[in-house]
């Protein structure tokens, strides 16, 4: 059994303690951890005010929290606090790479590699920033496993034009985990810049941004059991320095004029306006919390429970699993004639959670030749019953389309 004692873990979640919902779908958004609760309100009963402006004593105490989250996120995922820029979402900090890098640094010639594997929000800022630039798109595929082609990417990068490789860490789909640290060495190698989309990966696996090599790393705190409306966004300072500010307004500049203005340097340059503040305390605490668990015993965790997911998923006959041995915290898997919608439906009414369609990853699903898939996501609260529950559920969805 896992190293994590997952039902004294499950009653740190609200939404789960004293529940009996199997909640499996931590890969769309991770149940909010009750110490990330507390942090945001303490924020609003206690100190709340506005950050980096005030002199008083609660706007002072409120740019601490503010800057001490920062570091604390900075330092779980192993960067630096002042190349950590804190966006809405995931979404928005990899737009702010496409759009910013992007627009300084492409034009017409030069390639985007992108993978099979990835999220629309980590390939749709890209075809944008091609649109505008007359760069364009190149992919690099999967293969029967759903592992990386890193044979194409070489040779796509041989060709000399590669000005960036865009890659997922985790797919949310398959669950295929790419060396992401060998990716971004093959693009340095040949003078590409590699970009990194770690939404999957961070709440699972122990990942150190330095270490990839990467040069920007996005991720999203409402996956990593924190709240929504915050996202990381870990950029090489040199290069950030040289990028022109994504948004313009407050907290960004360094002095402004009628006819022009001058910016502030990273982190503020790329944080226009009111921060969210409360949301950054959250994911702070959020990844304190996750670090005193260590991400070690998380992944150790997951990938029993996933692997007990398999095997039990593999005693049904009917069902195709989709997906490599070695994968992410996920199963997503196909019910010979059912259509995933139904399944999901039908295992809802029985306090199972999945998630069911094309996961925002459309290439991928037209690679595996389907629509949608059916996808079960485990977490730190994850356990053999639920998954036992799942195969059950499932057994009732075959004995319904009979």
């Amino acid at each position: 059994m896992s190293l994590l004692a997952a039902s004294s873990v499950r009653e740190q979640f609200p939404v789960l303690a004293g529940s009996d919902v199997a909640y499996l779908d931590s890969a769309a958004t991770a149940q909010t951890v009750e110490p990330a609760l507390e942090a945001m309100d303490a924020y609003y009963r206690e100190f709340r005010a506005s950050v980096h402006r005030g002199v008083y004593p609660l706007a002072a105490r409120a740019t601490e929290a503010f800057e001490g989250a920062r570091a604390q996120i900075a330092r779980f995922a192993g960067a630096e606090a002042r190349g950590t820029i804190l966006t809405r979402n995931a979404t928005e900090a990899l737009n702010l790479v496409a759009f910013s890098w992007g627009g300084a640094n492409l034009g017409p010639g030069d390639v985007v590699v992108v993978t099979e594997l990835e999220h629309h929000s980590s390939l749709v800022p890209w075809q944008m920033a091609c649109e505008r630039t007359g760069a364009r798109i190149a992919a690099v595929p999967v293969d029967e496993q759903l592992e990386l082609r890193l044979d194409v990417l070489d040779e796509l990068l041989s060709r000399g034009d590669v000005k960036a490789v865009v890659t997922t860490h985790l797919s949310n789909v398959s669950g295929t985990i790419v060396d992401v640290a060998e990716v971004a060495r093959r693009a340095h190698a040949a003078g590409a810049i590699c970009v990194v989309d770690g939404s999957q990966a961070v709440p699972q696996l122990p990942v150190d941004v330095a270490a990839t090599g990467a040069d920007f790393y996005a991720w999203t705190g409402h996956k990593a059991y924190g709240p929504t409306g915050i996202g990381v966004l870990h950029g090489t300072y040199a290069l950030l320095r040289e990028m022109p500010p994504f948004l313009g307004g407050g907290h960004m500049i360094q002095s402004v004029s009628i006819d022009r203005s001058t910016y502030a340097q990273p982190p503020a340059r790329f944080e226009a306006g009111t921060s969210n503040i409360a949301e950054a305390i959250g994911l702070g605490a959020a990844c304190e919390w996750l670090a005193e668990i260590g991400m070690g015993a998380v992944r150790a965790h997951e990938r029993e429970v996933t692997a007990y997911a398999v095997e039990r998923l593999g005693e049904l006959d009917g069902i195709e699993l989709h997906g490599p041995v070695e994968r992410g915290a996920l199963v997503s898997f196909a019910v010979e004639g059912v259509h995933p919608h139904d399944v999901a439906e039908i295992l809802g009414s029985r306090g199972v959670c999945v998630r069911a369609g094309h996961h925002c990853a459309q290439p991928l699903m037209r690679r595996l030749g389907v629509a949608a898939t059916t996808r079960a996501s485990f977490a730190v609260h994850s356990t053999h019953e639920e998954v036992d529950r799942l195969v059950a559920g499932l057994r009732d969805v075959q004995r319904i389309f009979a």
